[in-house]
């Protein structure tokens, strides 16, 4: 429940149209609520940060991904499975028809939300074409939170006039997300052209000295750039997440 489904609650309270026990009972499973016994679903999320909780699926059954998902969905809110595949999609789509397969970000996403305009501007860009699936996660997930996403996709170092040509749409947003791998010198590149905060995203691309995304990013903690700042390697939801809380605070938006 979100901030504004618990206020449209309160006002049928006050109202009259919605009875003290029934509302009782609508607010029962919050904060959370335990689904037999391999999940506690927090559904106190969405009023405390602004968006539901995420389903991360590696580790979990495709039974408890289909609980969990389902459970979620009934609160209203948009939901977001992360990490996943076509078989588990497959699943949740018999119980629910409207999920959209992210085939790119491997991602299951349920838009329930109504009517809700996006907002400001995020830069998403990516260093080359094998970066895209981390990129396209942190799209998912920025887009999921109702922000303008703009993606610019494959003008790495190697061929850095692509990326000079785009230097005026990357000044423009209020939040830029670099995905790179290999040395990952992508993100210093744009942390020196820009004003805004870059999110530096190092992925696991690259050949045997890249050591699974380590290099890059070593390279971007220790970016000469001072706007750039550093997620994990290949977490492009943490990068989207990010973003658009800043993106959000850019605009004078509170969570909701």
């Amino acid at each position: 429940m979100n901030k504004q489904k618990l206020r449209e609650l309160l006002e049928q309270v006050k109202t009259g149209s919605t009875g003290v026990d029934e509302a009782i009972e609508k607010m029962r499973s919050l904060p959370f609520e335990s689904l037999e016994d391999f999940a506690k679903v927090d559904h106190h999320r969405a009023l405390r940060c602004g968006m539901p909780e995420v389903i991360y699926c590696p580790g979990k059954t495709t039974e408890q991904i289909v609980d969990i998902f389902a459970n979620l969905a009934q609160r209203g809110n948009n939901v977001l499975a992360s990490r996943t595949d076509k078989e588990t999609y497959d699943a949740i789509r018999k119980k629910l028809p409207r999920v959209v397969f992210e085939e790119a970000a491997r991602a299951i996403v349920l838009r329930q939300e109504k009517g809700v305009e996006k907002i400001g501007r995020i830069a998403l860009v990516s260093a080359g074409t094998a970066d895209i699936p981390v990129a396209e996660e942190a799209r998912v997930t920025a887009e999921l939170l109702n922000q303008n996403v703009e993606s610019i996709y494959d003008v790495g170092v190697a061929g850095l006039h692509r990326l000079l040509s785009r230097c005026e749409q990357l000044q423009m947003a209020n939040v830029v997300i670099v995905v790179a791998g290999m040395e990952g010198a992508l993100a210093s590149v744009v942390g020196g052209l820009v004003a805004a905060p870059v999110i530096a995203v190092p992925t696991s691309v690259g050949y045997g000295t890249s050591f699974g995304g380590i290099a890059p990013l070593l390279t971007m903690l220790n970016s000469c750039a001072a706007g750039v700042c550093v997620v994990n390697i290949d977490n492009g939801f943490a990068a989207g997440y990010i973003a658009s809380i800043i993106n959000r605070q850019a605009c004078g938006f509170e969570h909701k």
